[in-house]
């Protein structure tokens, strides 16, 4: 697959294309309509499918807040290729992208650079200088300028599916609804760091300690069964264990910072600091709770990581699991 960074990476003798065009965060259900309309239109066409999106956020732009993010872009780059993408284009969003006129996007975007015959786009899509191009304008501009433009609902098993519900669920701490709606498990990646290390000296239960981008879009504060996978670099293969993973403040301990901390169920010999790591949440487990000590935070967190291998035993990995102890440390 191709991925450009900019309308000027785009190969000069780039022929005709399908276009799809949306941001695309969360690679959701309803946006997986989107993209396999464009494949479909592809197939039939004989020609490639290419995926424009926008990084940063538009809302970062236009409103100054970014929204919680549901795929960081290289992991929503992935998933728009493992939905058929030939190519996608990252367009940087910026206030001089965001002044075009809906003509203006359309013929620098669309036809100049992508020679668009098709044009595919969620239903409730704008474009163009205060988003006043909407998809009426678009398949008006494809009369004119010859290509074609479909307007895709967003919806699945009779749901409207939207990144804003998906975030709505998460900070509901709905991950199982919140999966139904991706079509996956909800997922956060960052680097392993050091934390507090209370986790394996003083209560036994050795943590992944995340660093998520800021703008990570993370569950409700709770305890969650999921997955702890890294990708081994050489080889590609996907090492995954079953985890339980604590979101939160650590409120027994007074803490203020809010954290993502996994624990590979059973396994106390990783070596994992510094190592690029992802973490799937799957299950629900409980709420937030501050003990009154140690050792009755120990017992429910016991209770916790039975809980948790009882939830993920029906849970088909999909992908190896666990893997020699030299094989899970930070020079792999």
């Amino acid at each position: 697959m191709r991925r450009w960074g900019g309308l000027e990476d785009i190969p000069s003798e780039w022929g005709r294309s399908v276009v799809a065009v949306g941001v695309f965060d969360g690679v959701h259900r309803g946006h997986q309509a989107i993209l396999a309309t464009a494949v479909e239109r592809g197939r039939a066409l004989g020609l490639p499918v290419v995926v424009v999106t926008f990084d940063p956020h538009p809302e970062t732009v236009l409103r100054g807040a970014t929204p919680p993010v549901l795929t960081p872009l290289d992991r929503r780059v992935e998933l728009l290729e493992g939905h058929g993408a030939d190519a996608v284009c990252v367009l940087p969003f910026d206030k001089r992208l965001s002044a075009r006129s809906p003509e203006e996007f359309v013929r620098s975007v669309l036809t100049d650079r992508l020679h668009a015959v098709a044009v595919v786009v969620g239903e409730d899509f704008r474009f163009g200088h205060r988003a006043v191009g909407d998809v009426a304008a678009l398949a008006g501009l494809g009369r004119e300028l010859g290509f074609t433009a479909d307007g895709v609902p967003l919806v699945a098993d009779g749901r409207t599916i939207t990144s804003t519900r998906v975030r709505a669920l998460l900070a509901d701490g709905d991950v199982a609804g919140a999966a139904d709606l991706l079509g996956r498990p909800h997922r956060v990646e960052g680097e392993v760091v050091h934390g507090a290390a209370r986790g394996r000296e003083l209560l036994g239960f050795p943590t992944a300690n995340m660093d998520l981008a800021p703008d990570t879009a993370v569950p409700d504060d709770g305890v969650y069964a999921g997955w702890l996978s890294r990708t081994a670099s050489g080889t590609g293969q996907e090492h995954r264990w079953p985890a339980a993973i604590s979101v939160g403040t650590n409120p027994t301990f007074d803490g203020a910072e809010r954290t993502v901390e996994a624990y590979a169920l059973d396994r106390d010999d990783l070596e994992l600091y510094g190592v690029h790591m992802a973490v799937e949440f799957t299950h629900r487990i409980r709420g937030q709770e501050r003990f009154d000590s140690i050792d009755e935070l120990i017992v429910a967190m016991r209770r916790d990581v039975d809980r948790c291998r009882e939830v993920l035993v029906g849970d088909a990995p999909g992908a190896p699991t666990g893997g020699p102890a030299g094989e899970s440390g930070s020079t792999v």
